[in-house]
């Protein structure tokens, strides 16, 4: 299957602006081409993966990926599906939060070989640029017009736009044409949101370059769930790549709580299994959902490839000590990843304390009469262990690494008591 092909299989390809000429040069050489991403934060997010993976396997099919980070265009911001002026960030804060993309990005792709990706920051050209230089070079040959009809700038006519953020396609526009100039650069690709950009630097690639050059811009499709709800976020908010935002718990358990219904299109989306590998899957979704092998094979593909294999077992680890209960075998760091979340409750004091009065305090039981009937009935466990002494104390003994100790309140509820 050839590279095209397949990406329309997995439903990757939204637009084209030459479906011919892309189709024709793909099939007669190795190209260059290039996505990139404003470091409006520190990290990227799961939202921001696709064109980046599809990038991915423009280079597992021999091209040479190029990946950029927008240290310029991060300091104006894309108007792009936004209502409103972005804040500026200063130029400190967006060249740490390039620094920390950079180093997520290089998870995804090889930077060895013949195709090797090559990382470049387009403040290295655009940075040191003088206002006139940009109007002279560049500004003459897009016309208002032509901005005008831009999708991203008409919608914010009416709310407004400064023209610092009506500039910003010309910015990126600068991007392709720099990449064609030094890289022989002949395609962006980018999310459905970057059709106008990618389009101004064709334009400016046109207008600056001999009769006859050749390049080509490709979009992908917004990442949509079945339930109509957003992709990406959840109730405590995005799912970010860095793991201090997200733990590799949190990311494993956000793929494989992926519903029946979307699973098979992240699978083709966002990992590499082959046609036949998915259609297995798919084969087990309709034959056996309860075993959800498919969202099992999503959610490890994804953890691995994003945090790495020992990330993978650790996040493994912590959901089957919480599926069975088995808690006292996890570390004090598999505690503070799987249980970030739970209801917490701080025992300040160095003395013993009776569950009964814990239970109480933590108001995982709204009074003693309760607490005495939950540990008697064997509905509490104590790191794993169920209690049924309403006598109970709980002395060091009982806490983790000497910093907490887990309670669970029949089958799912657990509490965290911090010491």
């Amino acid at each position: 299957m050839s590279l095209l092909r397949e990406l329309e299989w997995r439903g990757i390809i939204y637009q084209q602006t030459d479906e011919e000429g892309i189709k024709d040069t793909l099939n007669k050489e190795k190209i260059s081409l290039y996505c990139g991403v404003d470091p409006t934060a520190d990290s990227m997010h799961i939202g921001h993966l696709l064109p980046f993976l599809t990038l991915r396997r423009f280079q597992n099919a021999g091209h040479r990926p190029i990946v950029l980070v927008g240290g310029a265009t991060g300091l104006i911001g894309d108007p792009s599906g936004k209502s409103e002026e972005r804040k500026l960030q200063t130029l400190e804060t967006v060249q740490d939060n390039v620094k920390g993309l950079q180093g997520q990005l290089e998870r995804i792709f090889d930077f060895e070989g013949e195709n090797g990706a090559i990382m470049v920051n387009n403040y290295d050209w655009a940075g040191s640029m003088d206002i006139v230089t940009f109007l002279r070079d560049y500004g003459k040959h897009v016309g208002v017009n032509y901005m005008l009809a831009k999708d991203t700038i008409a919608s914010r006519l009416d709310t407004g736009i400064s023209f610092t953020e009506f500039t910003y396609t010309i910015l990126q526009a600068m991007d392709f044409l720099h990449l064609y100039e030094h890289h022989h650069c002949r395609m962006q690709i980018g999310g459905s949101d970057q059709w106008g950009n990618i389009t101004t630097g064709l334009e400016l690639i046109r207008k600056m370059q001999p009769e006859g050059s050749k390049a080509y811009g490709l979009t992908i499709p917004l990442v949509t769930k079945a339930d109509g709800t957003k992709f990406g976020k959840t109730e405590s908010g995005a799912i970010w790549l860095d793991p201090e935002k997200t733990s590799p718990y949190e990311f494993y358990q956000f793929w494989i709580n992926t519903a029946d219904a979307d699973v098979i299109k992240y699978l083709k989306y966002f990992t590499f299994f082959s046609k036949e590998e998915i259609e297995e899957l798919e084969k087990a979704v309709e034959e056996d959902p309860h075993l959800r092998k498919a969202q099992k094979a999503l959610a490890e593909e994804m953890t691995a490839l994003i945090h790495g294999p020992e990330a993978l077992q650790q996040a493994i680890k912590i959901s089957e000590a919480l599926f069975s209960g088995d808690v006292k075998t996890l570390s004090v760091a598999e505690i503070k990843q799987g249980f970030k979340d739970v209801p917490s409750y701080a025992h300040g004091g160095e003395e013993d304390i009776s569950l009964v009065d814990l239970l109480v305090a933590a108001k995982i039981s709204p009074s003693k009469r309760q607490a005495r009937e939950d540990v008697g009935n064997g509905a509490v466990s104590v790191n794993g262990e169920r209690v049924t002494d309403t006598d109970k104390i709980l002395t060091k003994a009982d806490r983790i690494e000497e910093q907490f100790t887990i309670i669970r309140r029949g089958k799912k509820k657990y509490f965290l008591i911090k010491y």
